[in-house]
């Protein structure tokens, strides 16, 4: 595919509707890490799902679509949160076990769900910024991909990564 606006509109929407399936589980993970309850997980996971198509035709094909994907993901979650925060005042948005990827069997023990529990909970705690950042370290995604999805420097990632990883240690 050459450029998305150069194709039909039904070509563009089979192309889009295809990459958005493979990589749901980005908007399920970040719906579930920014919203409260299913009923606002699934309204976070749609609207999420909007913008990324309102800015389909912007996507350049010759770029990563899971790193595009993630940083409109973020920026409509981001978002959604201060408008949440604005309306509620809530400085912390809990993370359970129906995160897409997290909680489908992984904790091989109760120790270990118990840990899983206690960083979801140090997660939810973490502005939104800092919270973005440790799910895509979580994810093993290289810090170039990170400064770009977040849109700051890759020693910036570096510095807070470091920052984070200590206020784990502290916190447990």
């Amino acid at each position: 595919m050459d450029t998305i606006a150069s194709m039909t509109t039904h070509d563009a929407r089979d192309a889009f509707g295809a990459l958005l399936q493979r990589h749901s589980g980005i908007v399920f993970k970040i719906a579930g890490s920014y919203a409260r309850g299913s009923e606002d997980r699934a309204d976070l996971a749609q609207e999420i799902a909007a913008q990324l198509w309102h800015a389909w035709p912007k996507y350049d094909p010759a770029r990563s679509f899971s790193t595009w994907m993630y940083r409109i993901a973020l920026n409509v979650a981001i978002g959604h949160l201060r408008s949440q925060d604005l309306r509620r005042r809530h400085d912390a948005v809990p993370l359970d076990e129906s995160l897409h990827d997290v909680a489908d069997g992984n904790a091989a023990d109760p120790e270990s769900e118990q840990r899983l529990r206690l960083l979801q909970g140090f997660i939810a705690r973490q502005p939104p910024l800092d919270r973005a950042l440790l799910l895509l370290y979580l994810e093993d995604r290289p810090q170039r991909e990170i400064a770009e999805i977040l849109g700051i420097t890759e020693s910036n990632v570096s510095t807070k990564i470091g920052r984070l990883k200590q206020r784990i240690r502290d916190a447990f």
